[in-house]
């Protein structure tokens, strides 16, 4: 059974910092790319930031220089460090592994920035 757990959400001041994680079992890890998505109420769901199985990593316009993507494939985990976190970044933040013709989301958790 695949699971995708994702942990580290939880309510910041703007300016402030979170990381969070995500713990994959029952995939072979290495052989998936590793992407974080974010969902605020009453908007698309948007892809934040991607790691592949190579290491390359790419972010949304809006996250680029305050987000970082990183994994560790010795612990099927990929990781979200968010700095500088605006209102705007407020919004359940999904991990979703991916190889061609399979795809896995995990159940989210919930970031929300305010004074």
């Amino acid at each position: 059974q695949v699971q995708l757990v994702e942990s580290g959400g939880g309510l910041v001041q703007p300016g402030g910092s979170l990381r969070l994680s995500c713990a994959a079992s029952g995939i072979t890890f290495s052989l998936y790319a590793m992407a974080w998505y974010r969902q605020a109420p009453g908007k698309q769901r948007e892809l934040v930031a991607v790691a592949t199985i190579n290491g390359t990593t790419n972010y949304a316009d809006s996250v680029k220089g305050r987000f970082t993507i990183s994994r560790d494939n010795g612990r099927n985990t990929v990781y979200l460090q968010m700095t500088y976190l605006e209102p705007e970044d407020t919004a359940v933040y999904y991990c979703n592994a991916a190889r061609p013709g399979r795809n896995f989301r995990g159940q989210g958790t919930q970031v929300t920035v305010s004074s």
